[in-house]
């Protein structure tokens, strides 16, 4: 089974930027019930191509997850999605819970 793994500067900027705790990272890839979607834009491509899901927490607060997977899954960054990426997961994800 693959590793999440968080860089000390990522852990640094979710708890400065975006207020989320490395334990609700691990929390919404236990709790992801969609597909996971590929970062296709330019200026964030990565090799191998950057996944990304929404999924919540197991206090229901919804996060975007962006991984690149490489073996093991490297964070990218983690945050509350706003309403245009909630349409995109909830139309091309098709989760299940929200």
């Amino acid at each position: 089974m693959p590793r999440i793994i968080v860089s000390s500067s990522i852990r640094a900027k979710l708890a400065s930027k975006h207020h989320v705790g490395e334990p609700e990272v691990h929390q919404c890839f236990a709790n992801r019930t969609g597909s996971l979607l590929l970062d296709n834009r330019e200026k964030h491509k990565t090799d191998p191509p950057t996944r990304w899901f929404i999924a919540p927490t197991n206090r229901g607060r919804l996060l975007k997850v962006c991984y690149v997977p490489d073996g093991n899954y490297f964070l990218r960054t983690c945050f509350e999605p706003d309403e245009t990426e909630l349409a995109i997961y909830r139309k091309h994800g098709k989760p299940t819970d929200f």
